[in-house]
């Protein structure tokens, strides 16, 4: 994989642990979710403008893949509801490199290298791991983990398709988010009201400040399955899961032990195999 795609995939993962981050640490975590996906509509729509629209061939994957987007929203907010940033989210985001590659062999007909492979593995290994507290995988929300991380596969490569199919990755990220960005407000006024949705609140600014960040995260990782294979861009991205457990530790409270270090050392040397 060329050095500048395993780079801009790296700043993805990043960008994608700080508005996890945020998102875990709000306390309405649907309504900040929503909030987020706001930002993204009207943002996705403003940059779809200066685009040209993607092939019609594509059409159908932006909308599988935004409503598959408001599936993993939904868990995702479930699972952090009763379980913290640094077993939750590695859970989600460990499971999904497999799976990805796996339905991109199926659907798609990828292959990936033998090492490559064994990175991937190394990485979703790796990640899995730094939800085990003293060997045991105690995580309250271990269903609605591994649910998200089926919604990130189906999605992920959903999106490498269609971006494929698109001949325009970033007219396709953008008409994709904005869909995905108008459904769910619809949800949540079906969930509550759309009164609550629109008040003024703590965490107002920051949920929309999130969801520019996210849109950044996933245009990148959307640009890079076009032109990579889908399931290695995935293990690289899901080295976000290394930047949380930072995160967590630093601003959440959450504890950083050795067993976690030795889990990122993992990580990183399948990302090294991969890239």
């Amino acid at each position: 994989m060329p050095l500048p795609i395993v780079v801009l995939i790296l700043f993805a993962a990043l960008l994608h642990a700080s508005w996890n981050a945020l998102l875990r640490a709000g306390n309405d975590r649907l309504w900040s979710m929503t909030v987020m996906c706001l930002a993204v509509a009207v943002a996705s729509a403003g940059i779809a403008l200066f685009l040209p629209a993607p092939a019609v061939a594509s059409w159908p994957y932006a909308v599988l893949s935004g409503v598959l987007h408001v599936g993993y929203n939904l868990f995702l907010v479930r699972s952090y509801k009763v379980g913290d940033l640094g077993q939750t989210y590695p859970i989600a985001r460990g499971s999904s490199p497999i799976l990805i590659t796996l339905f991109a062999l199926a659907f798609a007909g990828e292959t990936v290298s033998a090492s490559a492979l064994f990175g991937i593995a190394l990485v979703s290994g790796g990640i899995i791991s730094l939800a085990f507290k003293q060997r045991r995988l105690a995580v309250p929300s271990l269903p609605y983990a591994l649910g998200t991380g089926c919604f990130i596969a189906a999605y992920s490569v959903t999106d490498g398709i269609g971006a494929r199919l698109s001949g325009a990755p970033l007219a396709y990220t953008a008409w994709m988010c904005a869909l995905w960005g108008v459904l769910m407000p619809l949800v949540y006024i079906g969930l509550r009201d759309a009164r609550s949705l629109f008040a003024q609140r703590p965490g107002f600014i920051t949920a929309l400040a999130g969801g520019l960040v996210s849109l950044l995260a996933y245009g990148i990782v959307i640009y890079a399955m076009a032109e990579a294979p889908m399931g290695a861009v995935s293990a690289l991205r899901e080295t976000s899961v290394v930047f949380a457990a930072l995160i967590g530790y630093v601003f959440l409270g959450e504890s950083l032990s050795v067993r976690k270090l030795l889990a990122c050392v993992v990580i990183a040397s399948g990302t090294m195999l991969i890239g």
